[in-house]
């Protein structure tokens, strides 16, 4: 009896399924960002040999979406124990939304053995979708284009902007010029590349396209805000065209609630180092250098960085700041230093310390507080300073005076320099006592020698002068000038931290190299290498120029920066002179 019950139980079960339809569809989630694209699944599946699909899938109204890609497979199988054939069709699309909010998919309809199947419409949500327009010059018939990919961001955290620029005549993009980025309150804007990419000849439309800049964008307030226009110039023979492009709008987070009180705009991944410098003791009342060194990556740039804390111990000023860093795609990288003047009050141990930093670390999502940083440092008093120097040290000190006042860029005597060192050197001593031993005996010689040449005089006979353009040769020849005696006498200079004659002889190495070329002022000079050199050699020429200016004038200088003024100055004076 249970043996029958379940072979009519069976039968049943397979009068069922044969002939059995199913239809269904679906995305792959419910709620979308703007810039996501919407993929729908459509599985027809028919159980049985005798349905037959009539009519083709016919999808819902998608008006309210870009089609962006389809595709479609099936296949057929057949159950061994059943003996029923399965046949599956798939389809899949991608689509990009045109608005946001709510919106309705209609059914899928498909119509099997004179049957109509259809499936059950849905919600879907999409949030802040944003048209991709571009801006149009009617005249020249060239367009700009501002693409940000990612438009979710925190406060003060970097997102990338590429400006790319379209026209149906490939020479118009050549035309573009003055590319101008926006400027706003709620913003800072950083450019990370001006070079153009090649010609991609399928863009939008099939109209060729080209990068014209990428830079990166700080918006500083939560909420919706809108990066507005790039504006270029469209040159031709003729005139001269405004192109502007079109406006992105982002959606700013706000920053993650329970952050640090020592927290104020650090967005990043960032460290900190404190320390000085210096190795020479530290005297009380003599004024010493603190440096304070945030490097990382994040808004560099943007933040403020932690100031020392005043103490009734030593008297600190305001900093000056320096800074290296370079724009990238993921945000400004590189070190922010403050260089503060300190004076010690008292002789003794100096507990110096720090603000508080904390930055909040947009790839983790997590505010990180490093605390403060602590530098231990020793004042002695002046005559413990005297005292703890040795007769020899002393000696050193008086020969590396009268060294650095006798020191020209013909003979390099600051390179004989006594450093200090823990231990006493015979051989520094007895060489440094050899030098003034012989340049005593050289401006005796110097000074006979020159006595001897005002009493005698000499009649020169007249000589050939030659042709002008002999002549012209030979002033050339003697006018130019050796410019490595002059970087090696800066070196010195720079490694000796005597900046006031750092400056002035960087002004006689610039003053030779114009006379060399017989060009009285440096912007006379400036446009003789724009004609000669070219516009980059006399831009660089400018530049270092201006900034020699404001570091001369700096009341605080710093090592670093004057390192990188003479590696510019090496660089520009070995190509003028060349």
């Amino acid at each position: 009896m249970t043996q029958k019950l379940f072979y009519i139980l069976m039968t049943f079960v397979s009068v069922i399924a044969y002939g059995q339809v199913e239809l269904r569809m679906k995305p792959d989630k419910s709620d979308y960002n703007g810039k996501e694209i919407v993929n729908l699944t459509i599985t027809l599946e028919l159980n049985g040999d005798n349905l037959e699909q009539q009519s083709k899938i016919q999808l819902p109204d998608l008006s309210k979406f870009s089609m962006i890609g389809s595709g479609s497979f099936n296949q057929a199988v057949r159950d061994p124990e059943s003996n029923v054939a399965v046949e599956q069709y798939i389809t899949r699309i991608a689509l990009e939304p045109k608005q946001k909010g709510k919106i309705r998919i209609g059914s899928v309809l498909v119509t099997v053995n004179n049957k109509i199947y259809k499936t059950e419409p849905f919600d879907i949500f999409i949030r802040d979708v944003e048209k991709k327009t571009v801006a149009k010059n009617t005249d020249n018939d060239v367009y700009l284009n501002m693409e940000i990919e990612d438009k979710d961001v925190y406060q003060n955290q970097p997102t990338l902007a590429v400006l790319r620029v379209y026209s149906k005549n490939i020479d118009n993009l050549r035309k573009v010029k003055n590319i101008n980025l926006p400027e706003q309150d709620n913003l800072n804007v950083h450019p990370v590349s001006f070079r153009r990419s090649e010609i991609d000849p399928s863009g939008v439309y099939n109209m060729p396209s080209q990068i014209l800049s990428m830079f990166i964008v700080f918006p500083d307030e939560a909420g919706f805000v809108e990066v507005p226009s790039v504006s270029a110039s469209v040159n031709s023979y003729s005139n001269k065209n405004k192109i502007v492009s079109n406006k992105v709008k982002l959606n700013v987070k706000k920053l993650p609630e329970g952050s640090p009180d020592c927290f104020k705009n650090a967005v990043g991944n960032f460290k900190v180092d404190f320390y000085h410098e210096a190795k020479e003791k530290i005297e009380a009342k003599k004024p010493i250098n603190i440096i304070l060194k945030v490097s990382g990556e994040g808004n560099l740039s943007d933040m403020e960085i932690p100031k020392i804390q005043a103490s009734p111990d030593y008297e600190v000023f305001a900093p000056k700041i320096t800074s290296k860093v370079k724009a990238g795609i993921e945000g400004i990288k590189g070190y922010v230093l403050a260089n503060y003047i300190l004076i010690p009050n008292k002789a003794g141990v100096l507990n110096i310390k720090t603000e508080e930093f904390a930055f909040f670390n947009p790839a983790e999502k997590e505010y990180v507080n490093l605390g403060q940083e602590t530098l231990n440092l020793t004042a002695f008093s002046h005559d413990q300073v005297l005292e703890s120097r040795t007769t020899v040290e002393k000696v050193n000190e008086y020969t590396n005076t009268l060294l650095e006042t006798v020191n020209s860029p013909v003979l390099k005597t600051t390179t004989f320099k006594v450093k200090e060192k823990s231990r006493f050197n015979w051989k520094v001593l007895f060489i440094n006592l050899g030098i003034l031993f012989g340049l005593l005996i050289a401006y005796l010689i110097f000074k006979n020698w020159q006595k001897k040449r005002d009493l005698k005089k000499v009649k020169s006979a007249p000589r050939d002068l030659g042709s002008v353009a002999e002549t012209e040769r030979a002033i050339t020849e003697n006018l130019k000038t050796d410019v490595g005696d002059y970087f090696s006498y800066l070196e010195n200079l720079k490694d000796s931290q005597n900046f006031d004659a750092f400056f002035k002889t960087a002004e006689e190495l610039d003053s030779e190299v114009r006379n060399q070329y017989f060009q009285s002022s440096k912007e006379d000079f400036r446009q003789f290498l724009e004609s000669y050199k070219g516009s980059l050699v006399a831009e660089e020429y400018r530049n270092l120029s201006q900034r020699i200016q404001i570091e001369k004038f700096t009341p605080v200088k710093s090592q670093e920066g004057i390192s990188e003024i003479l590696k510019d100055i090496i660089n520009l004076y070995s190509q003028i002179s060349k």
